[in-house]
C-alpha cells in the first residue's frame, strides 16, 4: 500500500503511555487528509494506537504493520485526519 505521508514521528525506545501521547499531540497538528506515521518499537502500540483512533473523532488507522530495522522490530502505524 502506497501512501502520501505528511509528517513521520519516531517514538522508537519509548512505551506504554508515551508512543499514544506523542501521537495524539502530532496528530493535533495534521489538516484534514493529511497522513501521520509513527514508528514504534513497543509491540504494545499496535493495539494502543489502533484502540486511540477508534475513539479519536477525525481519526481514522489506515494501516498498521511489523516490519525489520537493522534487526529490531519496529511497528508503523498510519493515521489519517479525517476533518
Amino acid at each position: 500500500m502506497s501512501m502520501d505521508v505528511t509528517e513521520t514521528l519516531d517514538v522508537k525506545g519509548q512505551n506504554c503511555p508515551m508512543p499514544v501521547i506523542k501521537t495524539k499531540g502530532a496528530f493535533e497538528s495534521l489538516a484534514a487528509g493529511e497522513t501521520l506515521e509513527v514508528v514504534a518499537t513497543d509491540s504494545g502500540s499496535m493495539s494502543d494506537i489502533a484502540g486511540w483512533a477508534e475513539s479519536t473523532d477525525g481519526a481514522e488507522l489506515v494501516e498498521q504493520k511489523e516490519a525489520t530495522d537493522d534487526g529490531h522490530d519496529v511497528y508503523k502505524h498510519y493515521v489519517t485526519k479525517t476533518d
